[in-house]
Order: structure tokens, then sequence, then C-alpha cells
């Protein structure tokens, strides 16, 4: 009897799957304060604050989108893909903090368990008072890159950014290269 019924509850379509954890992401438009969700997407063209903010999953920031993200904790990447600008100010980020194409860069005052890469940025780029346990590498941008006072766990890799980037007083475990041998 018992097996019946639970037949008849699939066959009605009453009982379905479990949604997969983070499938679908938070879209931020405005503030997101201090709570707990599972993922954030900053939609194509749309600004985001996100203040004090847990983050389980990815923060993705999509084309021409604007992510403020102050005091967050992010448990898997931060990333960026033509986003207009991305700001991240005493954050800790578990994963990775990509940011490639896009405008305006800013990474702060933060914590980042994997690396950090800045990519073919057009705005400006800065990378300042970090702990960055992996990688960090900025390559292409053409807005100016600094790069200062970071702790960085293996490499500094630079190139190919016009112009050169600036700063110093990074601390690399590995190796610091290409333009930013000096820093």
């Amino acid at each position: 009897m018992r097996k019946a019924f639970i037949a008849a509850i699939v066959a009605l379509g009453i009982v379905s799957a479990a949604p997969q954890a983070f499938a679908d992401g938070r879209q931020c438009r405005g503030t997101i304060g201090a709570v707990t969700v599972d993922s954030i997407i900053v939609p194509e063209g749309a600004f985001c604050t996100l203040d004090g903010t847990r983050v389980r999953g990815n923060v993705d920031v999509q084309a021409d989108a604007t992510l403020v993200a102050t005091g967050v904790t992010v448990g898997g990447n931060v990333s960026g893909d033509e986003a207009a600008a991305v700001t991240i100010s005493g954050a800790a980020v578990r994963a990775n903090v990509q940011l490639t194409d896009g405008g305006m860069a800013s990474l702060a005052d933060s914590r980042v368990r994997g690396n950090a890469v800045f990519a073919g940025n057009v705005g400006a780029v800065d990378a300042s008072r970090n702990t960055i346990l992996g990688s960090l590498q900025a390559d292409k941008n053409t807005g100016g890159v600094t790069i200062a006072d970071n702790r960085i766990g293996n490499n500094l890799q630079c190139s190919e950014n016009d112009p050169a980037p600036t700063g110093g007083g990074n601390m690399v475990r590995g190796s610091k290269s290409d333009q930013c041998a000096e820093l």
C-alpha cells in the first residue's frame, strides 16, 4: 500500500527533486546588508552594494555591472568579466578573486585564500594591504596598476601592463617577475 501511495505521488508530480545548492544566485540590485545568502549575481548593468554580507558560494559580477563589497565573507570566488567597476575592501574570500576585461578594479585590506587575478582592465587597478595565500597576477591592464603592501604566499606576476605597475612593500614568498620584479 505504501509503495502504491509513493508511486502515485511521484506520478502526479507532487514530489520533485531537491533543488541544487547554490544553483540560482540571489540577484543584487541595490544593497544587501549583514545577512547570509547562498550566492550573489550582480546582473548586467546593475549596481550592487554588499555591506557585511556572508555569501556561502560565489559572487558573479556581470558585464557593465558595479559591485561595492565591504566587510563581506565569500565562501567561493569573486569574479567579474567586463564589469564596469568592482571594489572589495575588508573582505575574506575563501577561493579566488578574478576581475578581467572590465573597468576599475580594487582589492584592499582583504584576505584571499586563493589567487587574485587582474587582466585586461581599462580602468585603474589597485591591490593594496591584502593577504593573498596564492599568487597575485596583473596582465594587460591599461588604466594604471598599483600593487602595494601585500603579503603574497606564492608569486607576484605582472606583464604587458601599460603603464607599468607602481607600488612596493610587497612581501612575496615565491618570486616576483617581469614588471613586478621590483615591487
